[in-house]
């Protein structure tokens, strides 16, 4: 009976731990999703920059802003000005809106991504209202800030040879938090 217990472990120990290594992938998979979209940039997904850019460089970059508000979130929610031209490395601050349009507290939370895609790589910011949840009180208006900059390596990246404008685009949706 011995050597047929131990066939049976022999298959079943390495099933298990499939099993365990698999369902710890699926349990992590939006963390590490995030967690590689931030390094690479994939999918047009920003850097999160900690600090000042140290070089500029003449070369400019258009940065076009686009704003959008989810279904069953009451906002108003705009750029104050469409577009900017930057300088790679230029560290640029701008605004948006939002506004409650509601009779009710609101709590809502800003996804984002750059378009080319490919250009999220180079694109950082080092301050912005979408690191956080907003809440806003009935009819309450406020101006929300971004800080961000170009790297400067974007220039010597051929494949961004034909890109002169990215777009910020940022879509506001009802958070789950009261």
């Amino acid at each position: 009976m011995k050597p047929r217990y131990r066939k049976n472990l022999n298959v079943l120990v390495p099933c298990f731990i499939g099993l365990a290594v698999m369902s710890g992938l699926v349990t992590y998979s939006p963390e590490l999703y995030r967690a590689f979209c931030g390094a690479t940039g994939y999918g047009g997904t920003t850097q999160r920059a900690y600090t000042d850019p140290t070089t500029t460089s003449q070369q400019t970059v258009t940065v076009a802003f686009d704003s959008n508000v989810s279904p069953g979130l009451p906002w108003r929610f705009e750029p104050e000005q469409r577009s900017v031209t930057v300088h790679l490395g230029e560290q640029k601050l701008v605004f948006f809106s939002a506004e409650n349009l509601s009779n009710q507290t609101t709590v809502g939370h800003a996804t984002f991504n750059v378009t080319p895609a490919t250009s999220g790589i180079y694109f950082n910011k080092i301050q912005c209202f979408c690191f956080n949840e907003e809440r806003l009180d009935p009819h309450q208006k406020v101006d929300m800030p971004v800080v961000f900059y170009v790297d400067p390596s974007f220039a010597k990246d051929s494949d961004m040879d034909h890109v002169d404008t990215i777009t910020l685009s940022y879509t506001f949706g009802r958070s789950a938090s009261p």
